[in-house]
């Protein structure tokens, strides 16, 4: 397997954690539930699994969300955290060149450029969390506080009520 970016920056700030494999069936539609079927996949449960979410204010900053694959990002919560009056997210053909990673492989670890983070506070929920590790098919286990330093993110709560 290949080093990814992510993988080489934790390592360059000495913060363990661990890198799943699992078969990419291509489909990253996050309306169709891949964090959950990835969770699946992994063995974990779909409330360690944390998706990334590339979002645009209305004054185009670009804003990055990490929510748990149990829940859907609540857009007036996410519009609060960042503090704008409109947030949406991101074409997927806009992704890689925006961050440097495709949709499936997007994580928050070493995007082309360092952009406000926020991550819903269900984090503290777990000993440790499920990210992309920067490519499809691979995963990064890493401790929550770790991640939240990593990416000097905003925990807050993000999430749908449903």
């Amino acid at each position: 397997m290949t080093k990814t970016n992510a993988m080489r920056i934790l390592e360059g700030a000495k913060i363990p954690f661990e890198v799943s494999s699992y078969d990419d069936d291509g489909e990253h539609e996050l309306a169709k539930g891949a964090a959950v079927r990835m969770a699946e996949k992994l063995g974990v449960e779909p409330g360690m699994v944390f998706k990334t979410i590339v979002m645009r204010t209305e004054s185009k900053e670009i804003c990055v969300f990490c929510q748990s694959a149990e829940c859907e990002i609540n857009l007036k919560k996410a519009r609060n955290a960042a503090g704008c009056k409109e947030i949406s997210p991101v074409k997927p053909e806009e992704l890689l060149g925006l961050t440097g990673y495709i949709r499936g492989g997007c994580t928050p670890i070493g995007m082309k450029r360092k952009f406000r983070t926020f991550i819903d506070e269900q984090i503290i929920l777990y000993d440790q969390v499920c990210i992309s590790g920067g490519q499809r098919g691979i995963q990064i286990k890493i401790k929550p506080n770790d991640l939240i330093k990593i990416t000097d993110a905003t925990v807050c709560d993000l999430a749908l009520e449903s």
